[in-house]
Order: C-alpha cells, then structure tokens, then sequence
C-alpha cells in the first residue's frame, strides 16, 4: 500500500513537472507572433504627422512604399518594372492575398473627383499614367528623362491628389447620410485621405505632402521651415476628422475646402516654377514634363476658372474666372455711381478691364469673342510635350492663373515669391 502511495506521488509530481514545461512554452508563444503571422511594420503606428487615425488603414498607407518603388524602378528606365508595380501592387497586401494597387484606383469609373468629368473619359488619371508608363500620347517619342519625369510625378502627384479628393468626398457623402462610425463611416474615408496624401512618415517623401514641403521652401511661403500648406492642410485635415465624429457639417466641408485650396495653391507654385524655368538650354523639356504632371494634377479644378473674353478692339483677352458668353456683352462704360473716371465695368462679375481707356474699346467686347478655358488652353501650348519651340523661353503663367486664384480665395502671399 505504502508503494502504491509513493507510485502516485511520483506520477502526480512528473504530470506538475511536465505542466509546468508546458505552460512555459505557452507563455514563450504569447510573447511573439502567432506562426505564420508577420510582424506589422513599425511604420505603421497610430499616425503621421500630427493626424492620428480613427480607423485601421494600414494597407492604404502601405501603398505609399509602391510609390516610391515605381519611382526608384523608373530613374532605372526599368518601364516594365514600374509598369508592374503599378498594375499589380507590391507593398499594399490585403488580407485575401491580393495587393491594392495605384491602377485599380486610378482607372477606375464613377470615383469622387473631377478628373473623369473634366477630361470625358473613364479612369481619366490612369490614362495620363499609362501615357507616360507605355510611352504613348502625350508622352509618344519622348526621352527617357521625360518618360520618367511623368511616371514620377504623375503617379505621386496627380494619383494621390485624385486619391485624396476621392477619400475626402466620399467621407462628406458618408455623413451627410449620417454614418459617422469610425470603421465603416466617414471617418474611415477621411483617414484613408491621409493616407493617401501624405503617408507613413517613414514614406511621405513620395507623397503629395513632399511636393508641399518642397515648393513652399521655393517659394518663402513656410514658417519655421515648415510648408504653410502643408500646416494648414494637416490641421484641416485633424479638423474635420473631429468634424465627422460629432457630425459638424459645417465643420467638415470646410475642412474639405482647406485641403482643395492648399492643393491648388502647392500646385500652381509648381506649375509656375517650371513653366519659368523652361528657358534651360540643357533641361528645358525635363522642366517642361515636370510642369506637365504638375498642371495635369490641378487642371480639372483650376481651369474652369480660366475663361476670358477677348477684345476686338485692343485684340487682348480679359481673365474672367467662371462665366459664359453672355458675361462678355456685360460690359459698359461707365462711372462709379456717376462720379469720377470713367471705366469699362463688367456688370456680372462687378470686374473693371484695365486692358481698355475709352468707350469704343470697351464696346470691343461681345459674347462672339467669349474664350472657354482660355488660360488652360494657353497652359497646355505651353507645355506640350511634343512641341520643342517652346524649350529655350521663360513662361510666366500667372496671369493664367490669376481667377483660379481668386475662386479659391487664394491671396499674392500664399503663392509667395520663387526664391
């Protein structure tokens, strides 16, 4: 009996033992990563920048590093890997396996932005890429040096603004409706706009963000070495999350407009930069393609602010802004409530033309004389990849840009001065 005894003992202490190994084991296994399962990147923490996400988009801000290949494979001249990245995805898997790619968004139909409407076509921003991936269209014949001076910078500029424009007004649609849940709502949609523009910190030196950075040092239009554009885009952007959440429409849609307003004003200063500088003997169709990309990011929201109406007498065209033919037979010569000088008054868009100084000139207008999208289209001659006559001059676009401007509320001293 006494045998017996000691026998159960010693089993009882083998199966503590053996117990004991056991749970060290399962304590070991709960301090790493389940087998099979990969670590989440550390750049993947809980914001960038000064944004901190309501939901999980870590696969969207994965995308960024795409980005930044396409970029790297491109300055190789490597279209095909480029091409590949693009259309297929690298860095951005989702959990089916599959990647997210810039081209599923980029030539896809029905998204929330301008891009399709203005150009009148489907996937308008993947048919500018693939342009520049495939060397056809605009970018038909074009070097090396342009080819990738558009797959750079359309991709991270034109797709990721389009993307951002996408995410931030399908967030307003969202709460409009009323679904403000962070997961599936409007929040989740405005975090992916963040994603999208700017990125993981580790990552936004492909982003629409760096473009900011970059053109506000150009410009002067920085404080303490910091974009304005960029600050004011990011607080909007913290802004109308908290917006979203408290279902603060008011709030949101201006949030919405800041970021817009930002972008133009970060694109125009890019625009101007190389269009100016395509007097370059050695670079001037390297600058022009630079200019190109950046044209084509803002194109669908400025040019529609480029109308003008023509004088025949002065043979001069008045920047106008938004209007129709109709607004080119408004214009009269008159004073100010009956006193002072006389001057040509336009008495739909309240404008004063200074091209004009007397009756019969100011008469030159009419709505035969209307020109739609004149600045754009004066833009577009300018940098048109396959004309070379305009290499070799400076090109001061301002002027174009002028109405674009004043729609958006955008003031001499937020575009600054090119230093």
């Amino acid at each position: 009996m006494q045998l017996k005894k000691k026998s159960i003992k010693g089993m009882t202490l083998a199966l503590l033992m053996l117990m004991a190994a056991m749970a060290g084991c399962i304590g070991t296994e709960d301090e790493t990563t389940d087998e099979g399962e990969e670590a989440k990147p550390a750049f993947l923490d809980a914001s960038d920048a000064g944004y901190t996400y309501a939901s999980d988009v870590d696969n969207h801000r994965s995308l960024m590093q795409d980005l930044c290949d396409i970029k790297s494979a491109a300055s190789d001249s490597n279209w095909d890997e480029a091409k590949n990245i693009y259309t297929n995805g690298k860095n951005a898997e989702k959990s089916d396996g599959s990647f997210r790619t810039l081209a599923g968004f980029a030539a896809a139909s029905g998204k929330n932005h301008n891009y399709d409407t203005f150009y009148g076509q489907d996937g308008a921003i993947g048919a500018h890429i693939m342009a520049a991936m495939d060397g056809t269209g605009d970018f038909e014949g074009a070097s090396d040096t342009v080819r990738y001076q558009g797959i750079a910078k359309l991709t991270a500029n034109m797709g990721m603004v389009g993307y951002t424009i996408h995410e931030l007004n399908a967030a307003v649609a969202k709460a409009d409706a009323g679904n403000t849940d962070n997961d599936s709502g409007a929040p989740h949609n405005w975090d992916e706009g963040w994603a999208f523009f700017h990125g993981p910190d580790e990552h936004w030196s492909c982003s629409p963000a760096y473009t900011m950075k970059k053109r506000a040092a150009d410009y002067g239009t920085e404080t303490n070495g910091v974009s304005n554009a960029l600050s004011a885009s990011e607080q909007a952007m913290v802004d109308g999350l908290a917006a979203l959440q408290a279902g603060d429409k008011a709030g949101y849609d201006a949030a919405t407009e800041t970021v817009i307003k930002n972008i133009i004003i970060t694109y125009s200063q890019a625009t101007l930069k190389y269009t100016m500088k395509m007097d370059s003997n050695e670079s001037a169709a390297k600058y022009q393609a630079e200019g190109y990309a950046f044209w084509k990011t803002m194109e669908a929201y400025a040019a529609p602010y480029t109308d003008g109406c023509y004088n025949m007498q002065v043979h001069k065209v008045f920047m106008m802004g938004d209007i129709d033919a109709s607004t080119c037979d408004a214009f009269m010569w008159t004073q100010h409530q009956g006193q002072g000088d006389f001057m040509c008054y336009n008495t739909v868009t309240h404008q004063v033309s200074t091209d004009v100084s007397n009756e019969t000139e100011c008469d030159g207008y009419s709505n035969a004389t209307f020109m739609d999208m004149y600045g754009a289209d004066k833009i577009n001659e300018i940098l048109n990849l396959k004309d070379a006559s305009k290499h070799g001059t400076s090109y001061d676009i301002a002027p174009h840009l002028e109405r674009v401007w004043a729609h958006y509320g955008i003031t001499a001293d937020d575009i600054g001065t090119y230093q």
